[in-house]
């Protein structure tokens, strides 16, 4: 090559002419996005993995909780009146949820404002130290009155940095995924929800098989709790070292992030809030009644071992997240309206029945009516998180996600166990959190009636 051709080429000058070749602004725009959009398959196994964590983290303080709320009434209330002492520990469960719709709008306004992995980042530590406090807390034959007050707050704590772990993973794994598959790469957040609730199963089971009673009531019930930390400066410290998503990253560089998302979601995007809060329903009393008050019905209400009722229930969960991928798998398909309507009729159609099967007490019937529950649950929760996360435009995203699913969990999901335990004193029947299940699916199919599909088209932008 001439020198000639050597400077032509540096300056983007064509020898024979001697005119610029520039390339156009529209041209160079082009490409900066696509370059910017290109993600490695490394960058998403390392967000998968991120988000993966601090879900499980989250989940798995839950299951801990839920499944061993019986020993935790006796640690922290007064034993005089066994149901009493049942309701007040499902009734701290449920108070915690109360915040979470505070936390959904302050989270949503530091995912939508700063960005998905400065949420995540936060939310994260919050949720690993309070779990752990929970392992510190003395009982009530220690400090009396203290103990429920201090295990309230630190639930509080819980509830408020939870508010923005579901919705921010949801959020941040759509934004990455590839447009065919944002189904599937959604999925991983119920995934990581029910293998959080495995664990915790498993290690309830573990404990009550060879721990005695007293062992497990002075001491042992606080091991779970202490796994918080170490799991949660992992989750930590993989996403920082993660950018931030595509599409929050284009809108930072366009300068269009809305100051106030919070404000521009009730203005501009109502309909979508109240849709999304509605879908939302089904999955929050299903999820808990299902999958973490499950345990304590088999054996408060039906007379099952806490053995057996662990078991049952570890078996359903294990199923139960086979069946979040192929959902996610499903909903790319066959899109999210679908799969959202078929999880409601089918929810009307056969809860009730399926919770008088469970009054045979058959183990193998146990076991088999609640991998069904699962399986009608995932076709609900396995495409949930995609669908609310395509609602929503990338300015108010992770707010209108976060407000509508806190929402309706604090309103309904965080209040599951404890409406279930009331609603069979009240009513004398152990079919009663069948019906409210059916209640709920009723609500989430037309509210979804009125949403539209959301999968196969571009994320909105504005």
């Amino acid at each position: 090559m001439s020198n000639e051709s050597s400077v032509a080429a540096e300056q983007g000058t064509s020898p024979a002419s001697g005119h610029n070749h520039t390339p156009s602004p529209k041209n160079t725009a082009s490409k900066n996005t696509a370059s910017k959009n290109t993600v490695s398959k490394d960058t998403r196994r390392r967000v998968v993995t991120a988000s993966f964590i601090g879900n499980f983290v989250e989940w798995f303080d839950y299951a801990v909780y839920g499944y061993l709320a019986g020993i935790i009434s006796s640690v922290f209330f007064p034993e005089s009146d066994r149901q009493t002492a049942l309701l007040a520990t499902f009734g701290v469960f449920a108070i915690s949820f109360f915040v979470r719709p505070l936390g959904g709008f302050i989270w949503g306004h530091i995912g939508d404002r700063l960005g998905r992995k400065q949420a995540l980042s936060l939310s994260i530590v919050l949720m690993s130290v309070a779990t752990f406090c929970i392992a510190l807390i003395p009982g009530y034959a220690t400090i009396g009155v203290m103990a429920p007050i201090l295990l309230l707050l630190v639930r509080v704590v819980q509830g408020f940095s939870a508010a923005g772990e579901y919705a921010g993973a949801s959020a941040f794994l759509v934004e990455y995924a590839p447009a065919n598959r944002r189904g599937l790469y959604a999925a991983v957040v119920p995934a990581s929800t029910a293998a959080g609730l495995l664990l915790g199963s498993l290690l309830a089971a573990l404990l009550s098989s060879i721990l005695t009673t007293e062992q497990l009531n002075e001491w042992g019930w606080r091991l779970p709790f202490l796994l918080a930390a170490p799991m949660g400066l992992i989750g930590r410290y993989i996403r920082t070292k993660l950018e931030d998503t595509p599409a929050f990253r284009e809108l930072a560089e366009k300068d269009t992030a809305v100051k106030a998302p919070a404000f521009a979601m009730f203005r501009t995007y109502r309909k979508q809030l109240i849709i999304a809060t509605g879908a939302v329903l089904l999955n929050a009393v299903g999820f808990y009644v299902i999958l973490s008050y499950m345990p304590t019905y088999l054996s408060e209400e039906l007379g099952f071992g806490a053995t057996e009722s662990f078991l049952a229930t570890t078996i359903a969960l294990a199923s139960y997240i086979g069946f979040i991928f192929l959902t996610g798998i499903a909903s790319d398909k066959f899109g999210r309206k679908r799969m959202l309507m078929t999880a409601s009729v089918l929810f009307v159609l056969l809860t009730v029945p399926a919770f008088m099967l469970l009054d045979t007490r058959n183990f193998l019937v146990i076991v088999l009516v609640q991998i069904l529950l699962g399986g009608m649950l995932t076709l609900n929760d396995g495409t949930l998180p995609s669908f609310l996360a395509e609602l929503f435009p990338t300015k108010v995203r992770y707010t209108g996600f976060a407000v509508s699913f806190n929402l309706s969990n604090a309103l309904f999901g965080g209040t599951a166990p404890f409406m279930a335990t009331l609603l069979i004193g009240m009513t004398h029947s152990k079919l009663a959190p069948g019906w409210y299940l059916v209640a709920a699916a009723l609500v989430s199919l037309i509210a979804v009636l009125f949403a539209a599909e959301t999968s196969k088209k571009p994320l909105q932008q504005d």
